[in-house]
Formats: structure tokens, sequence, C-alpha cells
């Protein structure tokens, strides 16, 4: 059996172990150390953020039967892709897959950012009050269906092997509950690993109300791009317990709390859907 072939075959578990473990951990570090203080009560957020994560899972397998990873395996075996045009050593193809993937990511986010129609549906993930772990997998439906078919061109392009995009998605999920999370870092290691890594500090910027910050620290994953781009932003005007969270006249309503609420939210709240540049960063905020 391949590297591919394994990763085809234990993609599920993989993932499934990853997401549990790194939730419980998160979870505890939350209860332990948190940053900021809950706006509300755990339970009722906990309670729907995480009933759109499994509705999203249940659209997600039934739409896309063979995922990502069995997507990548299939482009293989059809030699799709740049990767798959030259002899390149397996290494060299899996670490340049890895980092195109989580630009790719990058890009798309300071798409929905920047398409009004898109952030209308991005909105459902920036609205929820309290920031933290079960806010990294809470996002409206139709993203994750664009996200994926996104993902699927970038694949198809790159002929990224299969192990590859495994291994980014473990990785992207198990960063988005870590840069979410209510948790407080260490002021040196925060400035130390987020050199290499989205921290909670460098994220939670991009989750405030204001526009400047709004439209920062676009990365998941990796720093890097964010640096690279222009859109880094070390520090929030105000101090991060007391930085206004979320979309101005959403968030803590019980349409961007509840189930039902979120999935109908970028339908029937036209809101501020905005596009990036077409306000002044420094006079309006988020909205």
């Amino acid at each position: 059996m391949t590297f591919n072939e394994w990763a085809l075959a234990h993609e599920p578990t993989v993932r499934l172990s990853a997401f549990f473990g790194v939730f419980a951990l998160m979870a505890a570090w939350e209860a332990l150390a948190p940053r900021r203080v809950r706006l509300l009560p755990r339970r009722v957020r906990w309670l729907h953020n995480l009933a759109l994560v499994v509705l999203n899972s249940l659209i997600l397998r039934l739409l896309f039967p063979i995922a990502a990873v069995g997507f990548a395996l299939r482009a293989a075996e059809h030699g799709w892709g740049l990767l798959n045009a030259f002899e390149i050593p397996f290494w060299w193809a899996f670490a340049l897959s890895v980092l195109a993937l989580d630009f790719v990511i990058y890009l798309q986010h300071v798409m929905f950012h920047a398409v009004p129609v898109l952030w209308r549906l991005h909105r459902v993930h920036h609205a929820d009050a309290d920031i933290d772990v079960t806010t990294g997998a809470r996002f409206h439906s139709i993203e994750i269906l664009l996200s994926m078919l996104i993902k699927f061109a970038a694949i198809a392009v790159l002929g990224a092997p299969a192990a590859a995009v495994l291994v980014f998605e473990v990785l992207l999920n198990a960063t988005a509950m870590f840069n979410h999370a209510n948790l407080r870092l260490r002021a040196p290691v925060d400035r130390l690993l987020r050199w290499i890594l989205v921290t909670p500090e460098m994220h939670r910027i991009h989750h405030s109300m204001e526009v400047a910050e709004t439209n920062s620290n676009f990365g998941f994953n990796l720093p890097w791009w964010d640096r690279l781009c222009g859109t880094y932003r070390e520090s929030a005007r105000l101090p991060q317990e007391s930085m206004a969270i979320g979309v101005k006249g959403l968030t803590g309503s019980e349409q961007a709390v509840k189930l039902t609420g979120l999935l109908a939210l970028p339908f029937v709240n036209a809101g501020g859907g905005y596009a990036i540049g077409s306000e002044s960063d420094s006079d309006h905020e988020a909205r």
C-alpha cells in the first residue's frame, strides 16, 4: 500500500481522531486560562455551533462522498496537475502541496471578505459573540460547499498527493480550532509562535468589529501570507479583553446564535455586505 492509498483508507479515522483530540485539548485550555469573559452561556452557543458542524459534515459526505483526499487520488490516477506532469520527488511534492493549498485558503478567505455576496455567507462565522474553539468550525453550509469546490480545483491544478491533502486538512482543522480558542498565551510565547503559526492573539484581531482589523490577519494556519501580502496586523487598537468582537448589528442576536438563524442569516439580513477597500478602514466600523 502506498502512502497515498494509506491516506485514503484511513482518512476518516485520522480526521476524526485529530478533531476530537484537538477540540478536547482546546476546550480544557479555555476553561483553565480564558482570554476574554464570555458574553453568552457556553451551552447555548456550543449546542448550535456544533449542530452546524454536524450538519455541514453530513452535507459534505452526501454531496462529495470521495472527499478531497479521494479526489486527489483520482487526480493522480488521471495524471492531472502540475506535480503529476513532472518527475518530482514525493516529499518535495508533499511539501509544495501543503504550502500551496494553505495559500489558496488564504486567498479564498480574502475573497470571502472582498465580494459582498460571499461576505454575507462568511458573516455567519464572524457574527459569533464569543470567539472560541467552536467558532473555528462555524461556517455557513454554502460557504463550506464553495470551499470544497475551490479545494478540488486547487488539487486538480496542482496534482497534490493524497497524503499531502490529508495532512493539510488535518492541520487546517486543528489550527482553526487553536487560533479561534479563547485561551491566553504568554506574550513572549505568542511573539515567537506567530512567526510559524497563526496564534489566537493574532487571529482574534481579525474578528474585531473595526473594518481595518476585520480585513487583516486572514491566515488560518501559516502566518507568512499575511506578512508577504501586506494584510498582517500586529495588534488591535483596543486591548483584546475589551475590543468588540463580531458583526455590528448581528452579534448576540438570536439570529446569530441559533442554528435556524445562522442558516437563514445570509438571505434574510442584508446587513453590511462590503468589498475590501470600499469603506474607510479608519473611519468606519465593520458592519
